[in-house]
């Protein structure tokens, strides 16, 4: 009854479903996995003391930025050079403007230091100098932004002056020096008074290491994929009963045959009473009642009244 499954249709079939379940499993299991490094790595930020809190480092000992460095205290020393606004940030609910300046250190490179927060608009609000001469900053360390990070502008079409991502890969072709890939954020107003009308920007926990949004889209996706393998299954299994339902209707002779063309299905101009003596001339002057009103005719043809 199942031999139907050798043909070369069903191979195709076959084929599909063997490699389609394992994917989606393997998918969903991924994705499970995902979920749980973001429920462990939340769990571990957690127990873990508040990376501000510990002793400050030299910035070079920090890098690169990962979960264990990102928010730590790095020490840099160096001058402010250029200055760029970074603006569509938002603070306590407000919408304002990043105040970055760029710390260039001995070494040559640069360091993005965010000074701090001010609301309105970039354009129109005056903005604290930055000191002057070699100053040593000691502010919390950031990975350099993507895409996906909040409150970034990748639309572009900026005014000259602002960026929309506090990145090194964008940063670099508006200055004429190397940059670090990482920034700071001083946890304090500067010394003073010169951003006493900044707020500080607190630093932000690093990419995936909470339960945001993302973490539960990955648990969404895990029963998704499961999902996907079990209905594959199942279409599967509905396909070889109907197929195998049929093999035994036709075995078993319970398959009805066409019906004959029926005699709406006549040709046209074909006569649909059966041929008979009726239907011919001959038929019909035998088989017609007598007209009272006709003459009778005798052996010669010759009418009788």
């Amino acid at each position: 009854m199942y031999r139907f499954l050798l043909t070369p249709r069903w191979w195709g079939i076959n084929l599909f479903v063997v490699l389609a379940i394992p994917f989606c499993v393997f998918m969903g299991t991924w994705q499970l996995g995902r979920f749980e490094d973001r429920v462990q790595s939340h769990e571990q930020a957690e127990k873990a003391p508040d990376p501000s809190t510990r002793a400050a480092k030299p910035l070079d000992e920090l890098l690169p930025v990962d979960k264990v460095t990102s928010g730590r205290p790095a020490i840099a020393t160096g001058t402010y050079a250029d200055q760029f606004l970074v603006p569509g940030r938002k603070l306590d609910d407000r919408q304002g403007f990043y105040v970055l300046n760029m710390l260039r250190t001995d070494s040559g490179k640069a360091l993005p230091v965010v000074r701090g927060w001010l609301p309105g608009s970039a354009t129109d609000t005056r903005v604290p100098a930055a000191p002057k001469g070699e100053v040593t900053v000691v502010g919390d360390l950031q990975a350099s932004e993507n895409p996906h990070s909040d409150g970034v502008n990748v639309r572009g079409g900026l005014p000259s002056g602002q960026v929309g991502m506090i990145s090194a890969a964008t940063l670099v072709n508006l200055v004429p020096y190397d940059v670090y890939d990482a920034w700071v954020t001083l946890p304090e107003a500067e010394a003073g008074g010169a951003g006493g009308a900044m707020k500080p920007v607190p630093a932000a926990a690093p990419e995936g290491s909470g339960l945001d949004l993302k973490a539960f889209q990955n648990l969404g996706y895990t029963g998704e994929w499961f999902v996907f393998a079990a209905f594959v299954l199942f279409m599967w299994f509905r396909l070889v009963r109907r197929e195998a339902e049929a093999e035994r209707d036709i075995a078993l002779g319970l398959v009805p045959e066409e019906p004959g063309p029926g005699p709406q299905d006549a040709p046209e101009g074909s006569e649909n009473t059966p041929e008979g003596p009726q239907n011919t001339p001959e038929g019909a002057a035998k088989g017609a009642p007598e007209d009272p009103s006709s003459p009778d005719y005798d052996a010669a043809s010759t009418p009788v009244r």
